[in-house]
C-alpha cells in the first residue's frame, strides 16, 4: 500500500515547533483547537496558519497567522499557496473542504519539495472519491453493499421506475442539492436542475459517519462510527459514538480498498433495518463531525503530529469510547478594528467574545 506520504514519518524529529497551514479554514474553530492541545501534549509549540478566500473567517481568530487566498477554482490558487508555504516555513497542510482536493492532490509533490507534507490522499483516491458516479462502480467492484447508482441520462431510459429515489450532485459536497424524489412529476420537474445530476436508489435507515485514521502510510488503524442524529445545512448538529462491529470492518473495507489514503478518510454509510451496511459516500479529509471522534478518545491530531515526530502511538481498531453524545451550537467572535484592507499574511487582532 504506498501512499506516497511514508517520508512524512519522523520528519519532525527533534522538533520543537510545528507550522500547520489550514486551507479553506472557515469555522473549524474545534478542530484547529484540537490540534493546538494535541501538539502542547506533545511538548512542541503549534504555530497555526489559516488561508482562505475570505479574510475575516472564524478560523482565524484562532490561528496565529491568517491569508487571505484567491478561489480554489483559480488557477492562482496552488501557487498561492506555495507562496505561503516557502515563505512561513510550513510543515504540513491540511485541506478542509472537497472543492481543495483534486488540486491538492495534484500538487503533493510541489509542496513536497517545499519539505511540506500536504495531508492528501493520492490523486487516483481523491478523484474517485470526488465522483460519486466512479465510486459507485469501485465500490461494486470491490464488493462493496452500496445504493444502486446511475446518471440521470440512464434512468430517464429505463422502462421502469421505483420511486422514491435520492438525487444529489456527481461531484457536489456538503448536501448541497441533495432531495429525495417521490414520483414521476418531481423527478422530471426537478432532477434536471441540480448540476451533473446523479439518481440513488433511496436507502431506509440509520446513517452513520465513520472517521478513518490512516496515518501517513494508508493503513486503517482506528475506525470511528458516528450516528447522525441531527443535520443542519449538510453539517452534523447532533450525533453519537457507537460500537458496531460490521460498521468498523466495512471503514477497513473500504480505507483498504482505496489504498491510498493519507490522514483521516470521513465514510457515510447507512444501517437499514434489516442489517445491512450500505455506503453512500466517501470523503478523503477530516469530516465536520470529527471533533466527537477526537473527545471520544480518538486523538487524530496528536496521532499525526507523534508520526511526523517519529514517536509512534498506540492505537485500537476501536480506540474511543462508546455512547458519547455530541451537541452543538454557534457562538460569536468580535473583531476589533476590521476595514477595508486585507489581513493576509498577519495575525488578527484577538477576538473578543
Amino acid at each position: 500500500m504506498d501512499c506516497g506520504m511514508q517520508w512524512l514519518k519522523g520528519a519532525g524529529t527533534g522538533r520543537r515547533e510545528v507550522r500547520i497551514l489550514f486551507t479553506s479554514a472557515g469555522r473549524r474553530i474545534e478542530l484547529l483547537q484540537a490540534f493546538i492541545r494535541a501538539a502542547r501534549k506533545l511538548n512542541i509549540r503549534p504555530v497555526l496558519h489559516a488561508a482562505d478566500v475570505e479574510p475575516h473567517i472564524a478560523a482565524a481568530c484562532l490561528a496565529n497567522v491568517s491569508h487571505q487566498v484567491p478561489r480554489a477554482d483559480s488557477p492562482s490558487y496552488i501557487n498561492a499557496l506555495l507562496k505561503i508555504v516557502r515563505r512561513e516555513g510550513i510543515d504540513l497542510l491540511i485541506p478542509l473542504i472537497d472543492s481543495d482536493l483534486v488540486k491538492l492532490a495534484d500538487a503533493r509533490e510541489r509542496f513536497a519539495k517545499l519539505r511540506c507534507g500536504a495531508l492528501i490522499s493520492a490523486p487516483d483516491v481523491v478523484r474517485t472519491c470526488r465522483d460519486k458516479l466512479a465510486m459507485f462502480d469501485f465500490l461494486v467492484q470491490h464488493g462493496i453493499d452500496t445504493p444502486e447508482t446511475w446518471s440521470l441520462a440512464v434512468l430517464m431510459r429505463l422502462r421502469n421506475h421505483h420511486f422514491p429515489y435520492f438525487v444529489k450532485p456527481q461531484f457536489g459536497s456538503a448536501s448541497r442539492g441533495n432531495f429525495v424524489l417521490e414520483n414521476e412529476k418531481a423527478l422530471r420537474a426537478y432532477a434536471p436542475h441540480v448540476p451533473d445530476a446523479i439518481i440513488q436508489e433511496f436507502v431506509a435507515g440509520v446513517e452513520h459517519t465513520l472517521d478513518v485514521y490512516t496515518g501517513f502510510d494508508g493503513r486503517p488503524r482506528c475506525v470511528v462510527p458516528r450516528q447522525r442524529i441531527e443535520v443542519r445545512g449538510g453539517e452534523v448538529t447532533k450525533a453519537r459514538t457507537v460500537r458496531h462491529a460490521g460498521i468498523i470492518d466495512t471503514g477497513v473495507r473500504v480505507a483498504e480498498a482505496l489504498g491510498g489514503c493519507v490522514g483521516l478518510v470521513t465514510i457515510q454509510l447507512i444501517l437499514t433495518p434489516d442489517g445491512r451496511i450500505r455506503v453512500i459516500e466517501v470523503n478523503p479529509r477530516f469530516g465536520g463531525g470529527v471533533p466527537l471522534a477526537i473527545q471520544a478518545g480518538a486523538d487524530f491530531p496528536r496521532w499525526l503530529l507523534a508520526e511526523w515526530l517519529g514517536r509512534p502511538s498506540r492505537i485500537r481498531l476501536d480506540h474511543f469510547e462508546e455512547g458519547l453524545l455530541m451537541l452543538r451550537y454557534h457562538q460569536s467572535f468580535f473583531i476589533s478594528g476590521v476595514g477595508g484592507r486585507s489581513t493576509a499574511g498577519r495575525s488578527p487582532k484577538r477576538p473578543r467574545r
